[in-house]
C-alpha cells in the first residue's frame, strides 16, 4: 500500500485521458483557456500534481492572439476630393485643401467658357445679313410656321440646328403640314423671318463659310480623281459582260413553245382499277403469277410487281413486258401512232460484248423478218433501253428526223452510246438490204429540256415514258409528279397485258 501511495501521482498522471501512456490518448479535445488573476494575458501552467478539469486543462497551450495593426504614414492619393480616409492619419487635411482646389479651378474654367461663349453670340447678333430687294418682298409677317436656326461658328452643328414650329401673333390657326410644305418655308435667322420657296434655296442660306470652301472643293476633286477610273472601269465591264449575255442567249436553242398536255397519257384511272392493283401489290400475292406474256414469254409475279410501288427501282421483266405492249399497241391502232421497234433491256448488253466493246454477230438474229414480222430499216423511231449499272436511260435511232438521240433523266451525256447505235445501224441496213446507208450525216443529240427526276428512283419510270411520248409523235409533257400516277397506270397495263 505504502509503494501505491507514493507511486499514486504517477498512476493517476498514467490513466489521465491526455498522458502519452495512456489508451485514450488518441482522442483529441478543445484546448481551453483560462486567465491568472495575476495577469491579463492568458497563460499556460503546466499542472501535474492534480486531475482537477482546471489542471487537464492547463496541459493544452494557450491561445495567441493575432498581431496588432499598426498604420504606417500613407502617401495622399493624387487629386483626392473626399475629405477623410481610413488609415492616412493627419493627411485628411492636405486632401481636404487638394480637392478643393480642384474645385475652384474647375469652377473657373467653366465660367471662361460660358464667357467665350456669350461674346461669340453677342458677335454674331451684331452681324447684319443683307438682304436682296426680291428677298426683302418675301418677307412674311403673317408666316404661320418658322424654323428657328442657329448658327455656329463656322459650320451648322447638327445639335445646335434647331427646328422648332410657332405659331405667328398674326394668325390664330395652324394650318395642316402639307400646305406649309407646298407653300413656303418660312427661315428665321437673327430675328428676321426670310421666306424659302425651295429646297435648294435652304441649303444656299445654310452653306459653309466662304473660308472653309476651298478646302472642301480641294477634297471633292481628290475623292473624283480616285474614283472616277474606278467607276469607269466598272461601267466598261458592265458592257463587256451584258455583250457576253446576249451573245450567248442567241447562240442558246430556243426551247419548243409548250403544247397543251394531250388527255391520253394522264387519264385517272376507275376505283375498280386502283382496287385491283392495290390487291396485288398485297403480300398474299407475292409468290403468285399475275400475268404471263406469250410472245414474250414472261411471267409477272407478284414479287416482281412490287417494283412499280413507290420508291421502288424498275427490273427487267416489267420494262420487258411494258415495251412489248407499246409495240401491240402500234399493231391495234396504227395510224395513232408511230411505226416503232422496241428492243428489249438485254439487247445494248449483248451488242458491246465482244471483246473489242462492239459484236454485231451477236445480234444479227435478232431482227429479222421472219421473227419481226416486219423490215427493221422500215422503222420510223426505234429505242434501245441503256442500263448503266443502277441508272435507266434510252437511246433513239430516229430514222424520221435522222438523229441518233440520248435521253437520260438525271441530264448525262454519253455519246459512245449513239456512236455504237449509229455503227450498228449501218451494219444492220448492209445485211438486211445490201445497202450502204451513210449515217455520218445524222445528228448526234443529247436531248435536253427534258423531264428530269428529283430523286434517285424513278429513273425506270421516266425511261420507259420516253418511250411512251415518242411513239405517240407527242413532246415530253410530263414532269416529275405524275410519277405516282404513270406508277400505278403502268401496273394496271401489265395487269391486263394491254398499253392505252
Amino acid at each position: 500500500m505504502g509503494a501505491l501511495a507514493r507511486n499514486r501521482k504517477r498512476i493517476d498522471e498514467c490513466l489521465s485521458s491526455n498522458s502519452p501512456f495512456s489508451p485514450y490518448s488518441h482522442i483529441s479535445k478543445r484546448p481551453r483557456l483560462f486567465s491568472s488573476s495575476s495577469s491579463q494575458t492568458t497563460t499556460t501552467r503546466p499542472v501535474f500534481s492534480s486531475n482537477r478539469a482546471v489542471a487537464r486543462v492547463s496541459r493544452y497551450p494557450a491561445a495567441q492572439l493575432p498581431l496588432r495593426r499598426i498604420h504606417a504614414p500613407v502617401k495622399p492619393e493624387k487629386f483626392s476630393s473626399s475629405s477623410s480616409c481610413s488609415g492616412r492619419g493627419d493627411q485628411s487635411g492636405d486632401v481636404t485643401v487638394m480637392g478643393n482646389l480642384l474645385r475652384r479651378y474647375a469652377n473657373a474654367k467653366n465660367e471662361a467658357l460660358a464667357t467665350c461663349k456669350s461674346k461669340k453670340r453677342e458677335e454674331e447678333e451684331e452681324e447684319v445679313i443683307q438682304l436682296d430687294d426680291d428677298d426683302q418682298n418675301r418677307v412674311s409677317e403673317d408666316s404661320s410656321i418658322e424654323e428657328v436656326v442657329d448658327l455656329g461658328e463656322d459650320e451648322p452643328d447638327v445639335q445646335e440646328l434647331e427646328t422648332k414650329r410657332v405659331p405667328c401673333e398674326a394668325q390664330a390657326t395652324q394650318p395642316s403640314a402639307s400646305s406649309v410644305a407646298s407653300d413656303f418655308t418660312t427661315l428665321t435667322v437673327n430675328n428676321s423671318c426670310l421666306k424659302v420657296e425651295s429646297s435648294e434655296q435652304m441649303r444656299e442660306l445654310l452653306a459653309l463659310n466662304p473660308e472653309d470652301l476651298p478646302s472642301y472643293k480641294k477634297l471633292i476633286e481628290e475623292l473624283d480623281r480616285k474614283t472616277t477610273p474606278k467607276l469607269k472601269q466598272l461601267g466598261f465591264e458592265i458592257q463587256v459582260n451584258e455583250s457576253k449575255r446576249a451573245l450567248f442567249e442567241s447562240l442558246r436553242p430556243k426551247k419548243k413553245p409548250v403544247e397543251e398536255a394531250p388527255r391520253e397519257p394522264f387519264i385517272p384511272l376507275k376505283e375498280e382499277e386502283k382496287a385491283v392493283v392495290e390487291r396485288a401489290f398485297s403480300y398474299a400475292n407475292r409468290r403468285k403469277v399475275l400475268v404471263t406474256h406469250e410472245n414474250s414469254n414472261i411471267q409477272i409475279t407478284g414479287e416482281l410487281l412490287q417494283c412499280l410501288k413507290p420508291c421502288a427501282w424498275l427490273n427487267d421483266e416489267v420494262i420487258n413486258v411494258y415495251l412489248e405492249l407499246l409495240k401491240e399497241r402500234e399493231k391495234r391502232d396504227p395510224k395513232k401512232f408511230l411505226k416503232c421497234h422496241f428492243f428489249n433491256t438485254f439487247f445494248y448488253k449483248k451488242l458491246i460484248g465482244g471483246r473489242s466493246g462492239y459484236d454485231y454477230k451477236a445480234v444479227r438474229r435478232w431482227t429479222t423478218q421472219k421473227k419481226l414480222g416486219y423490215s427493221l430499216i422500215d422503222c420510223d423511231k426505234i429505242f434501245v433501253p441503256i442500263h448503266k449499272e443502277i441508272h435507266w436511260c434510252l437511246a433513239v435511232i430516229n430514222k424520221r428526223d435522222q438523229k441518233f438521240q440520248y435521253l437520260d433523266s438525271l441530264g448525262g451525256r454519253d455519246t459512245k452510246v449513239m456512236q455504237l447505235l449509229a455503227k450498228y445501224y449501218a451494219d444492220e441496213v448492209k445485211e438486211k438490204s445490201g445497202k450502204d446507208v451513210d449515217v455520218s450525216s445524222w445528228e448526234f443529240e443529247c436531248v435536253e429540256d427534258l423531264p428530269e427526276q428529283e430523286n434517285g428512283f424513278d429513273c425506270g419510270v421516266f425511261m420507259i415514258k420516253y418511250a411512251d411520248f415518242y411513239s405517240r409523235g407527242l413532246d415530253l409533257c410530263f414532269h416529275q409528279k405524275h410519277m405516282p400516277y404513270f406508277r400505278l397506270r403502268t401496273a394496271k397495263e401489265v395487269l391486263q397485258l394491254r398499253a392505252d
